[in-house]
């Protein structure tokens, strides 16, 4: 049988923008995943986990080699995948992703690490794996129970109501994960825009990284500017402000193009053009 983790690559995968919670200690890769901490590392390739639950964070249960075959009808798409052959979508825990990414809002990535990492201390459970100290991810009902200036004091800004309004709805259950999990895009969607500070493209992330929807294709900035520069006659992309109707349009379109995995032909291009422009993932 063919080794199943020899050509995921641990560092190109935590490096593209998807997860923003991990240290790395030598040849070791700590990720916090919700109430769970994972360590990865790649020579030989071993995953363990604080809570001794087996996990597929990077997806090792993908029949890659099909999603291969399918997005690499794609030529841009293709060069890509063999300049990155080890990158790789990540399965996150989906409150984390969920509170990530309406951080992520008008920032950067150290920021984004930043606040996380504040969150963490200042509301997360402190615990120790590997003879190392981590905080876990808060849960819901401990954000539910923020003040606002708790959540102000971890430099979240005006992102700090809706990261304590989302927390509350996700708290009480009318938000429910492993649910939303069974149903398909459209349906996932609409569930998340109720939450406060999400979005199209915030949604589209926490569908693609944590809640098994792999045709979702979060259309930022940066995946604009590629589609108008690499696909000029395929897509029709207006410069003005992106509205509801032709997000969804772009990502009809998007879906006819590059498929069912059109999110992992999404995270090969945004990967390939940060790194074209020099910007830091570390």
């Amino acid at each position: 049988m063919p080794d199943l983790h020899a050509d995921i690559d641990i560092r190109e995968t935590i490096n593209s923008g998807q997860v923003f919670l991990w240290e790395n200690h030598g040849d070791m890769w700590f990720v916090i995943d919700g109430h769970d901490i994972i360590m990865a590392r790649q020579t030989p390739f071993e995953v363990l986990t604080f809570s001794k639950k087996p996990k597929k964070f990077f997806r090792e249960d993908d029949d890659y080699e099909k999603i291969l075959k399918n997005i690499t009808k794609d030529k841009i798409v293709k060069n890509t995948t063999k300049d990155y052959p080890g990158l790789r979508i990540t399965r996150q825990d989906p409150f984390q992703c969920c509170i990530s990414f309406i951080i992520s809002a008008n920032s950067n990535i150290p920021n984004i690490r930043m606040r996380l990492q504040k969150l963490c201390r200042k509301f997360g459970r402190r615990v120790k794996f590997q003879k190392r100290e981590f905080f876990l991810f808060p849960k819901p009902k401990s954000l539910a129970r923020a003040t606002l200036q708790d959540l102000q004091e971890c430099k979240l800004g005006y992102r700090s109501k809706y990261v304590l309004d989302a927390s509350r709805i996700i708290a009480s259950g009318e938000i429910d994960f492993d649910e939303i999990k069974k149903a398909n895009y459209q349906e996932c969607k609409e569930l998340l825009l109720k939450l406060p500070g999400i979005g199209d493209k915030v949604a589209d992330c926490v569908m693609l990284f944590s809640l098994e929807k792999l045709d979702a294709f979060p259309l930022d900035t940066w995946l604009l500017k590629i589609l108008q520069k690499y696909y000029p006659e395929n897509f029709c992309i207006n410069k003005k402000t992106l509205s509801k109707k032709r997000y969804e349009n772009i990502h009809q379109d998007v879906l006819e193009h590059f498929g069912k995995y059109a999110g992992y032909s999404q995270q090969f291009l945004y990967k390939m053009e940060r790194d074209l422009n020099e910007k830091k993932w570390l």
